[in-house]
């Protein structure tokens, strides 16, 4: 089954808590602090492969977790850093901030990467804290926590030509004959479900094609099939415009020509700047002297280069080939899209909250708090003297006390509560 467009969580692990430890043994019963750090939690990497053509593995797994660091312990044994969880995921893909809706990635060939999300830092141990006034710390510091985000994968196929044209123009039929590609083919309007892809060799040279599914007037806004994959046509650097000369569908081919055109152009003006072969497709199916009839109407109308083909009967096909190779020599290869810079593992560490519970307790949150208490310990006097002491210098008391902080009064720091007196 082939998908192409998929929303996923990711999460970076955990970091690991620092060791709160000191060091006994049968020579020493009161050495100093040495409890070890916290291991730093593993990171969500995105990979490009070129083994992969659609998101299907995607369909029923849906979340990634790292893993989290682990605590340090006694005789400064640091903690294990958390594995890194690499996603692969087809060349060509998009990465989407699924919020924002910005994109923050375009893997665009095999082996690129992007770390979307990394591990959370790991906490100190009391080792760290000692100092020559603090000479037995009580305390160590917790892990970072990551927080779990959404991303869109969505892949836009890379190929160098692409075919596009209504359905039953001919563009599988036209593919199986001029690669190695082997797609389904038959006589109903939306044969082609998904893009299929084909290797076609040229005098030694190779492309890759790309059969684009039918496309009908209304495609950009969502009518039909083929809005779903508008996307895997904007990377390529030819198109190969397949038009039913015969009309064996009872449709006007110059008309066809024309609202495929305009689907482009409503879709991205880019695209519809993208160089185009005409190909008046299904010659066979028509006399010599209407074909001739129809030819010089598209001169008239259209008056655009253009090569007249039969798969049938191998007509112009090798002549189609060559000019496609003659054409993509001339034409550099599209490059990544631009990403506009945002970084979306931005971490919030300067935010302060103040707001009111129900029982009127003065609730602190936001980033700039998260990162302040990991490493207060209120069983600790000096750990509390510290957090006293750093919530005055941040100028949290006076925040609080512009709304309405008094000797009494309730404070709720995450799982800390106390009663605040001057």
């Amino acid at each position: 089954m082939f998908l192409d467009r998929v929303k996923i969580i990711i999460k970076a692990g955990n970091g690991g808590n620092g060791s709160t430890s000191f060091l006994r043994n049968a020579q020493t019963a009161k050495g100093g602090p040495d409890g070890g750090e916290g291991g730093n939690g593993g990171s969500i990497i995105f990979e490009a492969t070129d083994s992969m053509n659609t998101l299907y593995e995607f369909r029923f797994h849906k979340k990634f977790v790292a893993e989290n660091g682990e605590n340090g312990s006694k005789q400064l044994r640091s903690g294990k850093n958390g594995e890194d969880i690499i996603i692969k995921v087809p060349s060509g893909t998009v990465i989407i901030d699924a919020q924002s809706n910005k994109i923050i990635a375009d893997l665009y060939q095999e082996g690129e990467r992007f770390i979307a999300l990394k591990g959370g830092k790991g906490g100190h141990g009391n080792a760290y804290y000692k100092s020559s006034i603090k000479q037995a710390p009580h305390f160590s510091q917790t892990g970072e926590i990551t927080v779990q985000k959404e991303v869109i994968l969505e892949l836009k196929t890379i190929a160098d030509v692409g075919l596009v044209g209504f359905p039953n123009a001919g563009k599988s039929t036209l593919l199986s004959f001029i690669s190695n590609a082997n797609p389904k083919i038959a006589n109903y309007p939306f044969t082609t479900l998904y893009p299929n892809l084909g290797v076609c060799e040229v005098k030694g040279e190779t492309f890759v094609v790309a059969d684009i599914p039918g496309l009908i007037e209304g495609a950009s806004q969502g009518q039909g099939l083929g809005h779903y994959f508008l996307r895997h046509v904007e990377r390529v650097r030819l198109i190969l415009h397949l038009v039913d000369v015969s009309q064996s569908d009872g449709r006007d081919f110059i008309e066809d020509y024309r609202i495929i055109n305009e689907e482009l152009k409503k879709y991205s003006e880019e695209l519809a700047k993208t160089p185009q072969i005409i190909v008046l497709s299904k010659s066979d199916l028509i006399d010599e002297e209407l074909l001739n009839e129809r030819i010089e109407r598209f001169k008239k109308e259209i008056n655009l280069p253009f090569v007249v083909i039969s798969c049938a009967t191998y007509k112009n096909v090798e002549e189609l080939k060559n000019k496609t190779l003659e054409l993509l020599s001339k034409i550099p290869k599209k490059q990544p899209i631009t990403i506009e810079k945002f970084d979306f593992d931005e971490r919030d560490k300067d935010s302060i909250t103040i707001t009111r519970d129900d029982e009127g307790a003065f609730v602190l949150s936001g980033g700039k708090i998260d990162n302040f208490i990991r490493g207060v310990v209120l069983s600790d006097t000096r750990s509390f003297a510290y957090f006293q002491n750093r919530l005055q210098e941040m100028g949290i008391i006076d925040m609080l006390k512009e709304k309405g902080l008094k000797n009494g009064s309730i404070v709720k720091i995450k799982d800390i509560v106390f009663e605040y007196f001057e």
